[in-house]
């Protein structure tokens, strides 16, 4: 994508799908026509004559042959109806299932014959492009879109289609492991009688040594990344060196300045589109879509590495949030964006880093650290974040499980953070802050970790050609700071996944406890904002922006610690390799309660969110216009509380996580679903069931008595007997709690008499 709103599903630099095709005659005609690359025929079997059995091709168009050079073997075909429509590539989302939303969504129209047009024709040494405007009409719009949108009747997507021969070079595939983590073109053999026929193909470039004998040797090419002409020049030396720092990667894989960095011109005569440059771009976009992304372009028959760009946006270093999120103050910093089309490079790490990043700052003046502290706690996050995205074009996937690599002593300890504060930098960590606020030894790591350096060295490699060679580097899996769990383990949604050690924003072996701190700090941070975010002649907007990061961060340490009630530790290391643990271990009771009991204290206790009222009365956005137009521009504290304990319950009452916490009994688990919910009703009612039952509390118990209901709810229901079992039970155990209940305040009968019609007519209908 060359440029497109961000409400659209694009956004520049966004790369599509990679696809092999060819083009074949058809009599009269040209048929252009898509292979399906996901199957393997060992030529020596006599399957491999049935290769094409039940696999079909994607015929993306036909054209009639206008013209042929005969002495040539040239062919002209009208191209219209191949690039003024979708058929090389889907430019407009499908629509999402299910019923409708309850907010208009925006959507493009239908695609216009008569507006889309070619915008450019560009022949390079080694691609061809050409470029469309995509134009949708929608006469009556019912959603405006993101400010990018200039009008919604009309709206253009410029889309670039890059036309790449397909290389013939000694370039040696390598195939997948699922012990460590790169990006892959998923291959099964068809012709294998393993239970596990995969030849999936790693993504990796093609690294040859000048000198084959030499233990460490120049590449005869190496990777060289531009930094676009489009960077901030105070940028540019930061991200200079972040990038060079994967050379100490690729010495341990027999490769000496194996990355080089350069700086475009301003009067450079190439582009970005020319695949020989990988070229690191900045824009500035009015609803930034991401921090920092980093795709590459793939042979998908090889996994050849052919190209690579990476994007970063301009609010990374910015102390400013989407305007649209800081008018409804109950939206959490992790919501989802709007719809897009199924990408899977998509990494968000550099919009909720920018968050952690700016709660850091906030912690910083808050703790008393000076302006020199607050600067270089956002150059480390732009050091990592740069680090992250480069990983990212060199192959590797996100670790989730690299940030509890070290202790909460060590994290703290700079001798042991030397060599980095995670076992890998593709992982999604918290800023390390000490108790209090203040800057840690370092807020974040500086340099590839022990994973990476094992990674980069099995990916590129030459020596592990020899398959003895690369079992054994393999087998090192299970060594400290190898520690490996990807996108598809980790535990970010509720319910997703089962190993909580796989979660973003989480940090040291003891991530409960690091959350506690956490808990403790955004409390102290929240208690001084008044002080430190009162700047005479501004509005109240940053103080606004600290208080929803800081709150976004209370949420995030939330749904670290829920994460580890029902939790099942995964290991993937095979059998007999050493230090290779079970497959599943549930997370020990201890653990569980003290997660339970966290819970209990910072978010669902009577003080959890107390807060300041001098505080509330202060968290104004600046007036602009009318855009306060369609909502209400006070803060909504409560609707913010009850998110952030909303998500909570989520995890803990999600289908998966009960089911999880019963299956898991006939393999360890200590912690039963009948304790569980025991305590978590104890959490949301035992500290005020005699008394008086404040707002917030009021909140969290009509919201968990009517989760607890739709357990119980008639046929169909997605939760299992065990669950609505026990949930029957606690809404029984409420009843009875709440029945005999002295009368307390107005607001505490109205709150009982609620919660109690709500459990009587769940019970009627059970």
């Amino acid at each position: 994508t060359v440029d497109g709103p961000v409400a659209s599903g694009h956004f520049r630099g966004q790369f599509r799908p990679t696809t092999v095709f060819s083009i074949r005659r058809s009599f009269n005609k040209l048929e252009f026509v898509q292979h399906n690359t996901g199957f393997h025929f060992d030529a020596g079997s006599p399957l491999a004559r049935a290769a094409n059995a039940n696999i079909s091709p994607s015929v993306m168009a036909v054209q009639e042959i206008v013209a042929r050079d005969a002495e040539k073997g040239d062919f002209l075909i009208k191209a219209d109806d191949i690039f003024l429509t979708e058929a090389l590539a889907q430019v407009k989302p499908s629509p999402f299932p299910g019923p409708p939303p309850p907010q208009p969504q925006f959507s493009l129209g239908a695609l216009s014959r008569g507006k889309t047009k070619y915008a450019g024709l560009y022949s390079y040494p080694k691609n061809t492009d050409v470029e469309i405007d995509y134009v949708y009409e929608n006469p009556a719009p019912v959603a405006g879109g993101d400010p990018g949108v200039t009008d919604a009747r009309n709206v253009t997507v410029r889309v670039r289609h890059s036309f790449i021969e397909m290389p013939e070079n000694d370039f040696r595939p390598r195939f997948d492991d699922p012990r460590v983590g790169f990006f892959t073109n998923q291959v099964t053999d068809l012709t294998s009688t393993s239970a596990t026929p995969y030849r999936d193909l790693i993504s990796r470039w093609h690294l040859v040594k000048k000198d084959p004998g030499a233990a460490v040797s120049e590449p005869v090419e190496p990777i060289v990344f531009w930094i676009e002409n489009t960077t901030p020049a105070e940028l540019r030396e930061t991200i200079r060196l972040a990038t060079l720092e994967w050379n100490q990667a690729f010495e341990r894989a027999g490769f000496r300045n194996a990355v080089e960095v350069r700086v475009q011109p301003d009067d450079a005569e190439w582009d970005a589109g020319d695949i020989r440059y990988n070229v690191i771009r900045w824009t500035s976009s009015p609803a930034p879509p991401f921090g920092g992304y980093g795709p590459r372009f793939v042979n998908p028959r090889t996994g050849q590495v052919l190209g690579a760009d990476i994007m970063l946006e301009y609010v990374f270093v910015t102390n400013r949030l989407r305007g649209d999120r800081l008018f409804s103050t109950a939206a959490l910093a992790t919501e989802a964006e709007g719809p897009a089309l199924a990408d899977p490079d998509a990494c968000t790490l550099g919009e909720q880093m920018q968050h952690a990043t700016m709660f850091g700052a906030a912690a910083l003046r808050t703790a008393g650290a000076s302006e020199v502290e607050v600067n270089e706690n956002l150059r480390t996050a732009l050091y990592y974040l740069v680090l992250h995205e480069v990983g990212h074009t060199l192959g590797l996937t996100h670790n989730m499980r690299a940030s509890q690599m070290l202790s909460p002593e060590q994290v703290r300890d700079p001798a042991a953070v030397r060599a980095g504060l995670y076992g890998s930098v593709m992982d999604y960590p918290a800023v390390n802050l000490r108790r209090g606020g203040g800057a840690a030894v370092q807020m974040y790591t500086t340099t590839p970790g022990p994973y990476d350096v094992w990674a980069i060295t099995y990916g590129y490699s030459p020596e592990l050609e020899d398959r003895g060679r690369l079992q054994a580097h393999l087998a090192r899996s299970t060594e400290p700071g190898h520690a490996y769990g990807n996108d598809a383990d980790d535990m970010r949604s509720p319910g997703k996944a089962v190993d909580p050690r796989v979660n973003i924003f989480d940090l040291t072996n003891d991530a409960v406890g690091y959350a506690i701190d956490r808990f403790e700090i955004v409390n102290g941070v929240l208690g001084g904002l008044r002080q430190r975010y009162a700047t005479p002649g501004q509005s109240y907007h940053e103080l606004l922006a600290a208080y929803f990061v800081s709150t976004g961060e209370y949420a995030s340490a939330a749904a670290v610690v829920s994460r580890y009630v029902g939790g099942v530790y995964v290991e993937r290391a095979y059998p007999g390799q050493p230090g290779a643990g079970r497959p599943f271990t549930p997370v020990a009771r201890a653990d569980q309660k003290r997660a339970m009991a966290a819970l209990a204290k910072y978010v669902f206790a009577p003080d959890a969110f107390a807060g300041s009222a001098d505080l509330y009365a202060h968290l104004q956005a600046q007036r602009r216009g009318f855009n306060h137009f369609n909502a209400p521009e006070d803060p909504r504290i409560h609707a913010r509380a009850l998110n952030i304990q909303g998500g909570v319950l989520s995890h803990l009452l999600h289908p998966a996580t009960l089911g999880r916490i019963s299956d898991a009994r006939l393999y360890g688990n200590e912690y039963p679903l009948a304790e569980v919910f025991a305590d978590l009703t104890d959490a949301v009612f035992a500290a005020d069931a005699r008394g008086s039952v404040n707002s917030f509390r009021q909140n969290l118990q009509v919201e968990y008595v009517t989760r607890l209901t739709r357990i119980v709810a008639p046929a169909p229901n997605q939760y299992d007997y065990l669950s609505r079992s026990v949930a029957l039970q606690q809404l029984r155990e409420i009843r009875r709690l709440l029945a005999g209940k002295p009368g307390g305040d107005a607001a505490t009968r109205a709150h009982t008499g609620h919660v109690l019609l709500l459990i009587d007519r769940a019970l009627e209908t059970d």
